[in-house]
């Protein structure tokens, strides 16, 4: 068939583009447009459509969903929509502009190629260039899960944050498709090596790059990390290398991962949109239902609420704001296979119509309860930008949290803050005053110590201050409170002894992340001391700054090594990834409890001493022939004549010491040392394991 297509009234089931046997089936909401046109296109760059079909309500409405049925419309046609209606918005907070054309907010695919967001923002243009494609809707389910899935609670699972561009774009990742998803395919068997059980992208739905303050965009720089997002169902299309099979490509690469036996994880962004406020450009939500997806201000219609620091703020407890987002996610696990998510600023969820904290909001516990989701975990960053702060009491019993109380207290423990044992123990064990109350567990606490988002592990140990210079904003952006320490320079230096230091640092640091009981997080390039000289809020520097630099692999090798057996440490331990809180109790058939702790001297630990800096734990095996461990965290001045327990039939063997040079730091058990002496001799600033077999 050719243009003009046939066309019938169609359904409102499902929403967004459904392609048929013989045809496309188009579908949107929006409750209060008086009528609407849709608008066909040959190519993502044609100037002109080939087609326009006219709604009217009489044959193409039902409830509030608009629809119309285009006979014989194949495959690879790009689309838009336009919305006529009220334009009351001081008043009533509805703004339609009947010559935008909108972006399907259920586009499967996406083009970005003509975008540019002054033109969006512009009233007298009539878009601003992106377009959805209409996809085959009739590919085949995803393939029977690889039993990624079966602890969706994350027992026994290491997390590894990482950007999809990225990870590959630098010039020596070596790759085919630089900064695609074919070419992270090929760096799987890295992570693989690495250890990781799951990794976690940033966002990989479509985004709008140009989406950055004025000083930054005449910086030339852009939106990188991808935290505002445009199209919620469609992969990001700057990272396809056709567009049009984006679907595919993303598909083919968690099949991948599936293959290695590596989980995927997406952070997604729902707490606002692209669409900014105010004065930001008409893309979607903004042109069909303003006053259903946003938080307005009910005296001020046209004042967006803003919780999130971006301009708006998601109605997400709307009942078909609550619907899209479910049914989103939904879309993700069945289509992709996706094993979990991240939510950005999850705190957004619990707030109702006016902005105000639900006891029990409908969001969090919709997405727990749905059949689907709830086979897969769920991690909240449970705060947002207006000062809410969950962690340890996010809504939803099911829920995970990035835990930024662990991250605090583990950072300045080993920056050489005082009095921070006690502290120290409880986020060791778990976080149980955050979460046991609640009747959760130790997998509910996310551990990281860094994160996108700051500083990273190197610059954490080499920087008392940001030097965010390179973002355009005279260093003003990015947080003041690192808790850091530079260990005698800043930044860069050829002080043998502050280097040295610096990387016992970040071993130590590593080292407590891994021996937490709890999901450790670790941020791609830690393993290999990735610096981005200083730049905690690197969202805007898609260049080498913020690249993963794969010569780090071969420079900084024995970083690199001593992650990767901290990790085979910790895998070869239930004891430190049991779902259980440590309680004392005698472990079945041992005469030892499941943890003793220690100060200067066996059972007696400095809880209340507000000077000491020193602890240590003694954590009994938990199954047969599983070795005990001996963990001796010094993180003052002096060396410390630590007593080891006795363990009646066991002798204990130095699996890690921070304080030794590589490649004594960290040994598997056919290559430990037998340690006879009945006290161990802890360095300054150090970290030692012991296991007793």
């Amino acid at each position: 068939m050719t243009p003009p297509y046939p066309t019938r009234s169609g359904t409102r089931f499902p929403p967004g583009a459904t392609v048929t046997a013989d045809g496309v089936n188009f579908c949107i909401f929006s409750q209060h447009a008086t009528g609407g046109e849709l608008v066909l296109y040959a190519a993502a760059d044609t100037p002109e459509a080939f087609q326009t079909v006219v709604l009217d309500a009489e044959h193409n409405r039902s409830f509030f969903f608009w629809h119309v049925f285009v006979v014989g419309l194949p495959v690879g046609t790009y689309y838009t929509w336009r919305m006529d209606g009220p334009n009351d918005w001081a008043s009533t907070g509805r703004r339609f502009y009947p010559h935008k054309e909108l972006l399907d907010p259920w586009a499967r695919a996406v083009s970005d190629s003509l975008w540019d967001r002054c033109r969006g923002i512009d009233p007298d243009t009539k878009d601003g260039g992106l377009r959805a494609i209409v996809v085959n809707s009739l590919a085949p389910p995803v393939p029977a899960k690889t039993g990624l899935c079966a602890n969706p609670d994350l027992t026994g699972a290491v997390i590894y944050e990482l950007h999809v561009g990225g990870f590959t774009r630098h010039p020596s990742a070596g790759v085919s498709r630089p900064g695609l998803f074919p070419g992270l395919k090929e760096k799987i068997p890295y992570l693989k090596e690495l250890g990781i059980t799951h990794v976690e992208f940033l966002p990989v739905m479509a985004y709008d790059t140009q989406s950055v303050p004025w000083p930054v965009a005449e910086a030339g720089l852009s939106n990188y990390w991808g935290y505002n997002t445009y199209s919620f169902w469609a992969p990001h299309p700057k990272y396809c290398f056709d567009e049009t099979l984006a679907n595919q490509e993303f598909r083919d690469l968690v099949d991948a991962f599936h293959a290695a036996g590596i989980g995927v994880l997406l952070d997604v962004v729902f707490n606002h949109t692209a669409e900014g406020g105010e004065d930001g450009p008409v893309i979607s939500f903004r042109g069909l239902g303003n006053d259903a997806f946003y938080h307005l201000d009910a005296s001020q219609r046209q004042r967006y609420l803003d919780f999130t620091g971006c301009g708006n703020t998601v109605n997400c407890n709307h009942p078909l704001v609550s619907s899209f987002i479910v049914h989103c996610l939904e879309y993700w696990v069945e289509t992709f296979g996706v094993d979990g998510f991240r939510f950005d600023l999850a705190s957004v969820f619990a707030r109702g119509e006016q902005g105000v904290p639900l006891a029990n909001p409908p969001l969090p516990w919709a997405i727990e309860t749905s059949h689907i989701l709830s086979h897969v975990p769920v991690i909240a960053e449970a705060w947002d930008a207006a000062g809410l702060y969950q962690v340890g009491a996010f809504p939803g019993m099911a829920w995970s949290e990035w835990n930024g109380h662990y991250r605090d207290i583990m950072r300045r423990f080993v920056r050489g803050d005082p009095g921070l044992v006690g502290a120290v123990a409880t986020r060791l064990g778990g976080s149980a005053d955050l979460y046991a109350a609640g009747g959760r567990c130790p997998t509910n606490s996310i551990n990281f110590i860094t994160c996108h988002d700051g500083f990273t592990l190197y610059d954490l140990v080499s920087y008392n201050g940001k030097h965010n210079e390179a973002n355009g904003e005279d260093n003003r952006d990015g947080t003041n409170d690192n808790l850091s320490w530079n260990c005698g320079a800043e930044g860069d230096t050829g002080d043998a002894a502050v280097l040295t230091l610096r990387r016992r640092q970040a071993k130590n640091l590593m080292a407590l992340l891994m021996l937490s009981r709890g999901v450790p997080m670790l941020l791609a390039g830690d393993e290999v001391l990735r610096s981005q000289r200083g730049n905690n809020n690197a969202y805007c520097q898609d260049n080498e700054l913020s690249w993963f630099d794969w010569g780090f692999v071969e420079r900084n090798n024995d970083m690199l090594r001593y992650t990767r057996e901290l990790i085979a440490l910790r895998r070869r331990h239930p004891s430190l990834t049991a779902n259980k809180f440590f309680t004392g109790a005698m472990v079945a058939g041992r005469q030892l409890p499941d943890i003793a702790w220690h100060g200067m001297q066996l059972n007696e630990p400095l809880w209340h001493d507000p000077h000491c800096r020193v602890l240590a734990c003694t954590i009994a095996g938990r199954e047969e022939g599983e070795a005990d461990l001996h963990v001796i965290m010094n993180m003052s001045e002096q060396a410390l004549d630590a007593p080891l327990p006795f363990i009646k039939g066991r002798q204990w063997y130095i699996a890690l010491d921070t304080a030794l040079a590589s490649p004594q730091d960290i040994s598997l058990p056919d290559g430990q040392i037998e340690h006879t002496d009945a006290h161990y001799l802890s360095q300054p600033r150090s970290i030692a394991v012991l296991e007793a077999r």
